[in-house]
């Protein structure tokens, strides 16, 4: 079933909401590979992974543990999922905190975020990694994306939360309800994990689904793919479209959308692939 056209916010409530994304200080935190923190020149590229809609940053423990664990600093970054453009502002703003080489991985729509953050920066970011995500083009959508193919079921699954701000602007998010998060979202997820996924999703402004890419990083940057065949939410075919016409090296895995969670260890030996060429 494809997903229906979701309600659009004002552009003043996405750009509040972003301004308070955004307004959280960066340079407060020593974020590993941060001039100051560590080495000027670490030996290895820092890792920034950045999450999806219907996720949080904690969807990437598993995958950081390993990495940590292989020797690569990490830094897991809030998305504030409020549409390609903000978002992607406040990733860069991440990235100009980190010293030396970065590796950006994306998950979902977190994809779509990366290929926009990373344009202009080929000196710095040295690959792309898109786990189960969108790699959009230039005047594409993540909702136009997954509305090109058939077999996704998140339109059957979401609901829209309408809000008022205090100047009368409308704005509107959307999130998965928790009876169906499992199945749409999380099918190799245990189901105590998937509850508790459930109800730390962060929800997305409607309008982030349906902003079109300025930018495709993939075009100057190398890429990696892992698609995921179980996955419900963006179909496989869209996967392999998007991956085929980056030119990723794409790696196949049968598992649900919340591959970070439930195969973390494929995850980050996909990961680990890209940074390695990192020199």
């Amino acid at each position: 079933m494809r997903i229906t056209r979701l309600a659009r916010p004002s552009r003043r409530s996405a750009l509040l909401g972003a301004t308070a994304a955004v307004g959280l200080s960066v340079a407060a935190v020593a974020l590993p590979g941060a001039a100051g923190a560590v080495s000027h020149h670490p030996t290895r590229p820092t890792i920034v992974l950045e999450h999806g809609a219907f996720a949080d940053a904690a969807s990437w423990d598993g995958v950081v543990t390993r990495l940590q664990r292989a020797g690569y600093p990490v830094v897991s970054a809030a998305n504030p999922l409020r549409g390609p453009a903000t978002d992607a502002a406040y990733l860069r703003s991440v990235v100009d905190h980190i010293d030396g080489p970065v590796v950006l991985v994306g998950h979902s729509y977190g994809g779509t975020v990366i290929s926009q953050a990373a344009a202009g920066l080929e000196g710095k970011v040295k690959a792309l990694v898109y786990i189960a995500a969108f790699l959009p083009d230039t005047d594409e959508s993540s909702l136009g994306l997954t509305n090109k193919f058939p077999g996704s079921t998140l339109g059957q699954a979401i609901e829209s939360v309408n809000y008022t701000l205090p100047d009368g602007g409308q704005g509107a998010d959307v999130y998965i309800t928790p009876e169906k998060f499992r199945d749409q979202f999380a099918a190799d997820v245990p189901a105590d994990k998937a509850r508790l996924m459930a109800a730390g999703q962060r929800p997305i402004a409607a309008a982030a689904l349906e902003e079109k890419s300025t930018k495709a990083a993939w075009k100057t940057i190398p890429s990696w793919s892992l698609v995921t065949t179980e996955d419900l939410n963006i179909p496989v075919a869209a996967q392999r479209y998007m991956s085929a016409r980056a030119g990723a090296r794409t790696t196949v895995i049968d598992a649900s959308h919340a591959v970070t969670v439930s195969r973390p260890g494929a995850v980050a030996r996909i990961v680990e692939q890209a940074a390695r060429t990192v020199r």
